[in-house]
């Protein structure tokens, strides 16, 4: 029997199926899912609608190259232009790391520079060019990354002073997920955005993870008021069906035209799974929801940050981190115990990813037991 390789420690937990919010093992035990695929079902497990629109696709056509027209093509077009800036080109992939390798080709061939600035604490992937600009050493340890990158200070304004002619493009996460849960300030954001244009820099906005409503904005680079020259998204675009996109002023795209490609990128069943992705994203008001539920959530956070295992509380919309005092891995487990799956971010911080759908209940259960295990493990 072939066996599958797990680059991931095993959370000792066989989930047999899942439905919006919830998980259940294979014992029926029902779980809450803060966990949601590191992010990617912001949606919902198996959200009706997107399930509809990709079961309809496939019964219709589920490959289909885009050297040739299908239906759907069109239909996502139609519907991405609702949350997209006119004028815009997108173009679709299978990961948020392709997304990002493509956005950084785009660049280089646009501007003919080579440098990037990217930020302390990134997180853009784990192939070579975006694990060129994901700031942690272990991940790029033994590998031939890039050379020619540049790590500033992040939410340190200071530091934009680096950002030259020679730069290709500046990469920033509005909220970094991985690096911590810490989100990026507005006067920084902004910043960021004068110095890439004063050095004719591209941005690139990486919103693979908090993007799409995540953050009480559809995307959360809208609430500093700037405009990226490149949009990186992935995880909830498509409900968790795997699929990215780059999005960026159709100049910019035509750059990559004759120089780029996938044999997935833009399939049928994806486009479809944006389709629908879209459709709830619009009709259910799914920014204005994550926006109430994470300040419900931000408020309960608040009451278990003076616990002595806590250093801080941080977050935005439904994207929150709790930092501790130590390595969480014993916290989660207690969680999971309690029938609470969440994430590690950064080094000592508990992330919390719920989807959109997540009740007031939920949260209060999650809260309330995440305090315990924190007095437990942790020691408040």
């Amino acid at each position: 029997m072939v066996e599958l390789a797990r680059f991931y420690a095993s959370r000792g937990l066989k989930i047999s199926r899942a439905s919006m919010q919830y998980v259940w093992d294979v014992d029926g035990v029902r779980y809450l899912d803060l966990h949601t695929g590191h992010g990617a079902a912001f949606l919902g497990h198996g959200n009706p609608r997107i399930v509809k629109r990709v079961y309809r696709q496939w019964m219709e056509i589920g490959v289909c190259t885009p050297q040739f027209e299908c239906n759907i093509q069109a239909e996502a077009s139609r519907l991405l232009s609702s949350i997209l800036p006119e004028g815009w080109s997108v173009f679709f992939q299978n990961s948020g790391a392709e997304a990002v390798e493509a956005a950084l080709k785009a660049a280089w061939l646009y501007t003919g520079r080579v440098r990037v600035a990217a930020f302390k604490g990134s997180f853009h992937g784990r192939t070579l060019a975006a694990l060129s600009v994901t700031w942690n050493p272990k991940y790029r340890s033994g590998l031939p990354a890039l050379e020619m990158v540049d790590f500033l200070p992040f939410n340190n304004v200071s530091g934009l002073d680096a950002i030259g002619d020679e730069h290709a493009a500046v990469i920033v996460e509005p909220v970094q997920g991985e690096g911590g849960v810490v989100p990026a300030s507005i006067d920084f954001l902004r910043e960021v955005a004068k110095a890439a244009r004063r050095a004719g820099a591209l941005l690139i906005l990486d919103e693979i993870q908090a993007g799409f409503g995540r953050t009480g904005y559809t995307w959360a680079y809208q609430r500093a008021g700037i405009e990226p020259d490149i949009l990186v998204a992935g995880k909830s675009i498509g409900g968790g069906f795997p699929v990215s996109m780059v999005a960026a002023r159709k100049d910019i795209v035509e750059a990559l035209k004759g120089r780029h490609g996938s044999t997935h990128g833009g399939n049928p069943l994806a486009l479809a799974a944006v389709a629908g992705g879209v459709e709830v994203l619009t009709s259910e008001d799914v920014p204005a929801k994550a926006m109430v539920r994470g300040k419900e959530l931000m408020e309960l956070l608040a009451g278990i940050e003076s616990l002595r295992g806590v250093r801080h509380v941080r977050g935005l919309g439904l994207m929150a981190g709790v930092e501790l005092r130590r390595n969480p891995g014993p916290v989660l487990r207690c969680l999971q115990e309690r029938r609470i799956l969440a994430i590690k971010a950064g080094i000592t911080v508990v992330r919390l990813l719920p989807p959109y759908m997540v009740t007031p209940e939920d949260l209060g259960v999650a809260v309330d037991g995440l305090r315990e295990c924190i007095r437990r493990e942790a020691g408040g």
